[in-house]
């Protein structure tokens, strides 16, 4: 069951009085007034009692009661329905948190699902602003999807950091398979986050273009700035995901390259041990006329020439870097 975080109304942008859910329909219809309503896991109950209030759509209240996949905006008659996410850290694992937002003549409703960031901060900060406040419904929307946004920005930077921190650490190791792991997790992450931010955009684009009576045409710069805002998310998001894949190519290039110089080690000590073993299996055919077989220092003259050729052959690998 839910329940009522704050119920207000609100004219010529001053706070009038606290309200119960039951005198919500009255003072919206008032002049120069509106309701802002705030709930947290509201039930049906709840949602039925606010659409008698406020003589909301029944189309409006049967998506109110489903859960949604991604962002979305629904416009019935006078009055539109938000559907926002707030992205969460719980236990390591990104989550997301569902708001819904009814708006119209005379209301703002906001449903909040979950355990995202209550909204009690976005409630302050537009009574600490009573010009801005004073333009209605409209502000707070504008304020309600500011806050919704801005809640991108820490994670995105938890994000950043932890990236570098990857490709530090992919610089002076091998790539492992814990780190292969790390990163497609964090690419995965990546990609919920731009499915929940992209149609953010489309969102505030629609709202700069929408004719309600409650969205004061002063008002549709703030949501071009809103759009600003998550374009610039979307820019981090690409460089995010760029970084993701860079730190596992650059991974592969330094394996890559380590092998390569193991290898390279590998066959100049081979080439090295070759020399003599191709010596000593020369003269271990012991054929009668071979040379050097009566020489009394015959033995000491063939290992003089296996260690001259083996240094020989070491100095030069080294001299270009296989060794």
């Amino acid at each position: 069951m839910g329940h009522v975080v704050a119920a207000a109304v609100y004219s010529k942008g001053r706070k009038i009085t606290d309200i119960t859910l039951d005198e919500g329909m009255q003072w919206s219809k008032r002049p120069e007034h509106f309701v802002w309503i705030g709930l947290h896991d509201p039930g049906a109950e709840e949602l039925t009692k606010l659409q008698r209030q406020f003589d909301l759509h029944e189309l409006a209240l049967e998506d109110a009661l489903q859960r949604h996949t991604r962002p979305k905006l629904e416009t019935f008659g006078d009055a539109l329905f938000l559907v926002l996410y707030s992205p969460f850290k719980e236990h390591g694992e990104l989550k997301f948190a569902e708001t819904q937002l009814f708006a119209g003549s005379g209301y703002v409703i906001s449903a909040r699902y979950g355990d995202s960031a209550p909204y009690s901060q976005v409630r302050q900060r537009c009574e600490a602003r009573p010009l801005l406040l004073e333009h209605g419904e409209d502000f707070v929307l504008y304020a309600l999807l500011t806050f919704v946004i801005e809640n991108y920005r820490p994670l995105m930077d938890d994000y950043y950091a932890e990236l570098e921190e990857v490709e530090q650490h992919v610089l002076k190791r091998p790539l492992t398979h814990a780190d292969v792991e790390r990163i497609q997790g964090l690419r995965r992450d990546l990609l919920r986050l731009r499915r929940y931010i992209g149609p953010l955009a489309e969102i505030c684009q629609e709202l700069q273009r929408l004719d309600f009576p409650f969205i004061d045409k002063n008002m549709r710069p703030y949501f071009r700035d809103v759009a600003i805002h998550v374009n610039r998310l979307l820019e981090d998001l690409t460089a995010l995901r760029e970084m993701a894949d860079h730190a596992i190519e650059i991974g592969l290039l330094l394996e890559s390259s380590r092998q390569s110089v193991t290898q390279r080690k590998f066959a100049a000590w081979a080439a090295i041990l070759a020399f003599p073993t191709a010596v000593a299996g020369i003269y271990g055919m012991n054929f009668e006329n071979m040379p050097e077989l009566t020489w009394q220092f015959g033995y000491f003259g063939v290992l003089g020439v296996i260690f001259s050729g083996c240094v020989g052959l070491y100095a030069c690998f080294k001299h270009y870097g296989w060794l």
